[in-house]
């Protein structure tokens, strides 16, 4: 009897076993099904992102042309002025005297010019005598215009409307002729400056014949906001830089509430469209020695691995240039837990609802 107890006890216990083992295989099996999606053809943009340099279109230095002392400043550092506002006066008595010199010199210059013609036309002197007063005369006449130039060059007028930079002097300082006082910025339009690799630039000038037009680009500012106002690319310049293989591209955009200052950096962004792009997520790739692969299934349930070379990079997705076809399964999770030629179990998911609330992680 005991026997038989034990035997019945042995015989339910190993029921139990392989009723246990059965549900984990069950289990397991179920958690191996794997989530499957297609690359998607369609059409759809691109933003390039360059890094820039915000400069002004007028970005002048303002120098001493005489030498004397810094009587005045008009102006302060940043200050906002007008065409024609005068904004240093250099000491001018050296150059008012010497216009006054050169005045009376003149004055006196013209008076012996007029006797002598009148003594010319009197036949009383040669010709040669009236002509050399003459010359006289107009040479202090040119002595005269000069000295009102150097006067002149003591008052230091904005050649154009700007912001004044910061002093490099201060009042009461010594300066000598050329010495650089401040700058001066016309901040109503900037350009900004961006490089641009051999390869884009050639896709630029393909497109732009074709659309014949000018390129519209906008500015991401330092602090990750898009400047309202969007840029026109209007200038390339002539060579490429052979160390790097860019060539500058400059962008013009306007400023009128002058946000935009001489120095600035940002990143110029440009929209660039593609069509009849095959598109797939992000997450359904992998990466071997900086080459991308994706695992694709075929129609026996088995995952092959296959490289793929990416074309355009977009926020969670790539846009394909080579290596799948529309109607072909890609492996959109659990990348880490095939190999190549598993036979998996998996749910397909279309294209168009996986992008719509595609967000790349980590498994």
């Amino acid at each position: 009897m005991k026997r038989i107890l034990m035997l019945m006890s042995l015989g339910l216990y190993a029921l139990l076993c392989a009723t246990s083992c059965e549900s984990h295989k069950e289990e397991k099996k179920e958690a191996t099904k794997f989530l499957v999606t297609s690359p998607i053809k369609m059409d759809t943009s691109i933003t390039k992102d360059y890094v820039s340099q915000i400069k002004s279109i007028q970005h002048i230095e303002l120098r001493a042309q005489e030498r004397g002392y810094l009587e005045k400043i008009y102006v302060d550092e940043g200050q906002t002025v007008r065409k024609g506002q005068l904004l240093f006066r250099i000491m001018p008595n050296l150059y008012e005297a010497e216009l006054k010199k050169a005045k009376a010199e003149a004055n006196f210059a013209e008076i012996e010019y007029q006797n002598t013609k009148k003594l010319a036309d009197s036949n009383v002197v040669a010709p040669n005598e009236l002509a050399m007063a003459k010359a006289k005369y107009e040479k202090a006449n040119a002595e005269l215009a000069l000295a009102q130039v150097h006067l002149q060059f003591t008052e230091i007028r904005a050649p154009f409307d700007g912001i004044i930079d910061r002093f490099h002097v201060r009042l009461g300082s010594l300066i000598d002729e050329g010495e650089l006082l401040s700058n001066l910025s016309d901040n109503s339009k900037m350009w900004v400056y961006f490089n641009v690799p051999e390869a884009e630039y050639l896709d630029y000038k393909t497109e732009l014949k074709e659309d014949s037009d000018l390129k519209e680009v906008s500015l991401l500012m330092a602090n990750n906001k898009i400047f309202s106002h969007s840029g026109l690319v209007e200038t390339i310049e002539a060579d490429f830089n052979n160390e790097t293989g860019n060539i500058p591209f400059r962008a013009t955009f306007p400023n009128p509430e002058g946000l935009l200052r001489h120095g600035e950096t940002g990143n110029i962004l440009m929209v660039e469209p593609l069509k009849d792009a095959i598109i797939i997520p992000q997450k359904a790739t992998f990466e071997i020695l900086d080459k991308k692969y994706v695992f694709v299934v075929d129609k026996e349930h088995k995952v092959k691995q296959r490289e793929v070379t990416i074309g355009a990079e977009m926020e969670d997705l790539y846009a394909v240039s080579k290596g799948l076809n529309p109607d072909e399964k890609i492996l959109l999770e659990g990348l880490r837990k095939v190999k190549d030629d598993d036979e998996i179990e998996f749910e397909y998911e279309a294209p168009e609802k996986v992008i719509t609330h595609l967000k790349l992680f980590t498994e």
